[in-house]
């Protein structure tokens, strides 16, 4: 099959370049598989295959000519329903595991388990632990850790029946749930009951089905995630605004280049600390290289661009293509979204993929398995096999293409109200007047069946335009960043108010909030925004966009978005376009039940000409100018 011109893959210049070098090297990308798969299977892109049972595989006829029952007797709007819970329960597990792992870390520092890790913002601890109704006068640090701890591992099972976060929700959005039977219960009960349901002869209702999916992702949004995105705060530091670099120019060809991949940073922050070892940059210097450079991928990366100003190499796409400039050393990762061809590639040059999770084997990677008490040793013995690999690296085979490019970071809630003098009120008054018309969050991954960063970046500068405010997390970071959005000159290319509000701050019209559970932060925030305003956030004129996703953990997220009320745009359709009855209530049904739906559409234009739509409906709704 004959190639397609670079320019198809990807807007950005480095993607293309290395791309390109990658042909020339004979070394497959994720855009060679997804060639070599094509077609796929119609049947699993419309949610129309079942493989639950043995009784199976089962496939609806989607043109009627064929099969309308699965063996079971389970029709088209069951299978869909069924799938797609699934989907948003793995996501809700992925995200939720995490924020677990941040559970017993903190758990493991009040137990004083751990000498690696300890607590960075004492203040927040402080503030939370209140907030979930602990008692904290007089307490030490570690009991109020202990406590806290106790009460989040609470959170995941069903001792409750509710929630430690819910308090956060505006009461009229908790009615809401309230009265359709979704209000979150248990983080892993929620979860481990959709697979209950999802079993042969269990749950056979397509609306019981997806509203079930409503309330596990909930459970996610306003409980794992959030409990990650706090609990990181707590441990590692709250972010606030600074500047860092992006792109693959931040790898240096005279260094000893680790790149840090997934999406904890219980992991990459000791490797951080490990390449500021006075001793290993002796070391990197005796190996021959200038010292050592740590970069970031994914979320993982926008972890430690957050708080600590790393830069990040680039995001899901541009994984591979790290590797391929020939200057890495190691890739350290830990879970989620990381390809399993990173080992082939790596096998392409010197570069070692190293795991670190005891929950994520990679074949033939390097593993070097950390947990909270043997973190900083083992973070010294990946960054002393970075080292070796330097000496193996061929200099002839190095292309580090461009220049990096300089962004804006840190943009976490307490960092957002402390530039608006210490509440939402300026916020609020600049939405009112009109200067904001709205906010959006641009969210998600990169997904190969889309132009790379393009659908991404072009939203966004279409939604600033408008005066839309946008917030962004996870993999879009880089895309935003790459194009110049996420720096406060970027306000030039802004519509006059928000212009004019980001001149007068000194912030760029793009946000960067952090990794993908840091989108708790956002419906955090939208729910602050709704308790000052007396309303629910429904009736807020905000919405949010996953452009090119790929993943469930993306499922979850829109799902929790539009269940919280927030209008959410896809640019890719998930599997279930196979059921009338669940495409009409995920476009159109959910409207009348939590006040907010999904559309999709994957041109950039079209999407933000819905949102501003929904943006105008929400404002006059509110009795303010369109």
């Amino acid at each position: 099959m004959a190639k397609k011109d670079l320019t198809a893959y990807s807007i950005c210049s480095d993607a293309r370049a290395m791309i390109k070098k990658a042909r020339e090297d004979g070394v497959e990308t994720v855009w060679d598989r997804l060639e070599e798969q094509e077609p796929q299977c119609g049947f699993c892109e419309l949610g129309l295959s079942c493989r639950n049972c043995i009784m199976g595989p089962c496939r609806i006829d989607p043109f009627g000519n064929g099969p309308k029952r699965g063996v079971c007797g389970a029709d088209a709007d069951v299978i869909v329903a069924r799938n797609f819970g699934r989907m948003v329960a793995a996501g809700a597990a992925a995200h939720s595991d995490h924020g677990r792992d941040l559970v017993e870390t903190l758990h493991a520092v009040a137990q004083g388990q751990t000498t690696d890790y300890g607590v960075r913002d004492e203040a927040k601890l402080r503030r939370i632990a209140a907030e979930v109704g602990l008692e904290v006068e007089g307490k030490d640090v570690k009991a109020v850790a202990a406590a806290l701890a106790d009460q989040f591992y609470e959170d995941y099972g069903f001792k409750r029946g509710s929630m430690s976060f819910l308090g956060r929700v505006p009461a009229k959005r908790q009615e809401v749930w309230k009265k359709f039977g979704i209000t979150p219960r248990g983080i892993d009960r929620d979860v481990v009951e959709m697979m209950h349901r999802t079993h042969m002869g269990v749950d056979n209702d397509a609306v019981s089905l997806c509203l079930h999916a409503a309330r596990l992702s909930l459970a996610d949004g306003w409980g794992g995630s959030m409990i990650a995105t706090e609990l990181s705060d707590i441990l590692f530091g709250t972010p606030a605004p600074a500047t860092a670099k992006v792109n693959l120019g931040v790898l240096k060809a005279d260094h000893v280049n680790i790149l840090v991949h997934g999406h904890s940073p219980i992991v990459s922050e000791m490797i951080l600390a490990a390449v500021r070892d006075p001793g290993l940059i002796a070391k990197a210097k005796a190996a021959g290289a200038a010292g050592i450079n740590l970069a970031g991928l994914c979320c993982t990366g926008n972890e430690l661009l957050m708080r600590q100003g790393i830069p990040m190499a680039g995001n899901h796409l541009m994984t591979e293509l790290a590797i391929v400039t020939g200057a890495v050393e190691v890739v350290v990762v830990d879970y989620q979204c990381i390809m399993p061809s990173l080992v082939t590639v790596a096998g392409c040059y010197h570069s070692r993929i190293v795991t670190t999770s005891p929950k994520a084997h990679f074949t033939g990677a390097t593993h070097v398995e950390f947990d909270m008490h043997n973190a900083r040793q083992k973070a010294i013995e990946v960054v002393e096999l970075a080292i070796e690999r330097f000496t193996a690296r061929d200099q002839g085979r190095v292309d580090i293409p461009g220049e990096p490019v300089d962004i804006m970071t840190g943009f976490s809630n307490e960092a957002i109200l402390t530039a608006l003098g210490g509440s939402a009120g300026p916020l609020l008054d600049a939405i009112k007047a009109g200067q904001i018309r709205g906010a959006v969050a641009v969210v998600g991954c990169n997904n190969p069946k889309v132009k790379h960063d393009y659908q991404n970046s072009n939203l966004i500068r279409e939604c600033i335009k408008r005066d839309l405010l946008v917030l962004v997390t996870g993999c879009v970071t880089v895309s935003a960043g790459k194009q110049g959005l996420l720096m406060p000159s970027a306000a030039d290319l802004a519509g006059p108010g928000l212009s004019a509000v980001c001149k007068a701050l000194g912030i760029p019209p793009v946000l960067h909030m952090g990794s993908c559970v840091d989108n708790s932060r956002i419906i955090q925030l939208c729910g602050m925004l709704a308790n000052a305003l007396g309303v629910d956030i429904s009736d807020l004129p905000v919405a949010a966009a996953a452009p090119e996703w790929y993943s469930e953990k993306a499922a979850t997220i829109g799902l929790y978005a539009v269940a919280s009320g927030v209008f959410t745009v896809l640019g890719l359709a998930p599997p279930i376009l196979g059921s009338k009855a669940v495409t009409d209530l995920a476009v159109s049904g959910l409207e009348g039940v939590v006040g907010a739906t999904f559309a999709v559409e994957g041109d950039p234009v079209k999407a933000a000409e819905l949102i501003d739509a929904r943006v105008r409906a929400k404002r006059k709704a509110l009795g303010l100018t369109p």
